[in-house]
């Protein structure tokens, strides 16, 4: 079965949006049971902000692990966290406790090098993919022998606009011979078009409050574990079988 991954928070506005350690190993507890296999999260400060701040970072990590071993955790690397290239360089440099993997957007200044400095700590790049120009950059850039995945995230809100740049983006990659694994999802109501075209294609799907607080059919999510679920069914329902995939 193609990989589920719960992306628990970002800076999106929900009532049940985890931030604290605590709040985010609850929320990774039950994004786990309902099918997540890999957990992406933006782990806060003491001010309620997002940061790349070597304690809050092994604080969230160590309350995840305690509560999920064994599951992959992936961090964020995002410049709206940290817009300055050498200072979040020196953050990242910096983390006293390793996540298995980060999320590196492959349009944002400064990612080879941070790229870099991820491969020699031996944390694993989840490349992000926010757009065709985003791609192109990626395929040019020629790192991707060293990331795990090509995270296909279109952020747009128009569900047709959203298929049509993640159906570019894995052309870029297809014609550059990028054999990454992939993971796809957009923003809003147009990540679950995203994820369907996804799924349905063999690929990877994300979902979680960072992506959506919507449920497929427009309602309120309750939370992570609701978002969860219902992409597990989508997986569940669209994904090719092996022999289909190998045909």
């Amino acid at each position: 079965m193609p990989l589920l991954q719960a992306a628990l928070n970002g800076d999106r506005e929900h009532p049940a949006l985890p931030r604290t350690p605590a709040e985010l190993a609850a929320e990774a507890r039950a994004a786990v049971d309902a099918g997540a296999r890999v957990v992406h999260l933006h782990p806060y400060d003491a001010d309620d902000r997002e940061t790349l701040e070597a304690e809050p970072c092994a604080a969230a990590l160590r309350a995840v692990r305690a509560v999920c071993p064994g599951t992959p955790i992936s961090l964020s690397t995002s410049a709206d966290i940290e817009p300055d290239p050498a200072r979040r360089r020196a953050l990242v440099a910096a983390w006293t406790e390793l996540p298995e993997l980060v999320t590196a957007n492959q349009g944002e200044e400064g990612m080879v090098d941070l790229c870099a400095l991820l491969v020699e700590r031996g944390i694993g790049i989840e490349a992000g993919l926010l757009s065709l120009a985003d791609a192109h950059a990626f395929v040019a850039a020629g790192v991707a022998d060293r990331c795990v995945r090509a995270m296909v995230e279109p952020l747009g809100e128009d569900p047709d606009a959203a298929l049509a740049e993640a159906e570019a983006i894995e052309e870029v990659l297809a014609a550059a011979g990028v054999s990454l694994e992939q993971v796809h999802h957009g923003d809003g109501l147009a990540s679950w078009a995203v994820n369907r075209r996804g799924a349905a294609r063999g690929h990877g799907i994300r979902t979680g409050l960072e992506d959506t607080p919507v449920l497929p059919d427009g309602s309120p999510a309750s939370g992570n574990a609701e978002l969860v679920a219902a992409a597990a069914h989508i997986l569940a329902e669209l994904s090719p079988t092996r022999n289909e995939r190998q045909h």
